[in-house]
């Protein structure tokens, strides 16, 4: 039998009309998908009556799926000739395991293709009307996660002296940390930040708020895993900065 392949498809944070093209085909020709927890429904209707669907989540904070066993997983159904698809949320090579997961598949042997994604910093930024960069605000963006492996953090410092806008995956646990670290740095007080939850699905709310204030409102607001906190100037630009209470649903 002849060995099958590993897709590792992005699907974006939620709305399926953001998928590629490339995206759409590779799942609907897939015969295993192993699907990540934040992938909806509606990208799960492209699967083939056939095909078999596996989820294999993985959230922070909750109960997840080993990675190990994932990868099991994948190795398997490819040996055994199968087209699978490893279906992630956001992009599978931005904080979602995919560099892991190609070095390890290639390692054994399997064929491996990336199909990316938008990142849920991009959509989210979008979602309340705020440029990711600006030639009147920042130099560029980093995208950073707040939970690392090892449980370390980044270099907040450092960060906020670069002049970057700040886009910070899996940083609702850590908000206070995120806050005195940036200060620490040399952030004014005053700096706008939004937190996006949700971003470009219906279930999306968002929070305008400023460093200072963040860990307080985003804990009076309800807000939580998934989001994004966005920090810098070109948050003030966002098309949602004029509403009175700083918090909305999206319609």
């Amino acid at each position: 039998m002849n060995a099958g392949k590993v897709w590792l498809v992005g699907v974006g944070p939620g709305d399926a009309e953001l998928m590629t093209l490339k995206a759409a085909r590779v799942l609907g020709e897939a015969d295993v998908w192993l699907v990540d927890d934040l992938v909806g429904d509606d990208v799960l209707a492209l699967a083939r009556a056939d095909a078999r669907l596996v989820r294999v989540g993985k959230r922070g904070g909750c109960r997840s799926t080993p990675q190990s066993f994932i990868n099991r997983l994948m190795l398997r159904h490819a040996r055994q000739g199968r087209r699978v698809a490893r279906v992630k949320g956001g992009d599978a090579m931005l904080f979602g395991r995919g560099g892991e997961e190609a070095a390890w598949l290639r390692a054994a042997g399997i064929e491996v293709e990336v199909v990316n994604g938008l990142t849920a910093g991009m959509l989210a930024a979008t979602a309340i009307g705020v440029p990711l960069t600006h030639r009147d605000c920042c130099r560029g963006v980093a995208f950073v996660t707040a939970h690392a492996q090892d449980g370390g953090e980044p270099d907040w410092a450092a960060l906020a002296r670069s002049g970057l806008t700040l886009a910070i995956y899996m940083g609702m646990k850590r908000l206070d940390r995120i806050r005195d670290g940036l200060m620490a740095g040399g952030l004014p007080a005053t700096t706008p930040v939004a937190v996006v939850q949700s971003a470009s699905t219906p279930n999306q709310q968002q929070l305008l708020t400023t460093l200072a204030q963040l860990p307080a409102q985003a804990l009076a607001a309800g807000l939580g895993s998934p989001a994004i906190v966005l920090v810098g100037d070109v948050v003030a630009l966002s098309s949602l900065a004029e509403w009175p209470d700083g918090l909305s649903r999206a319609a």
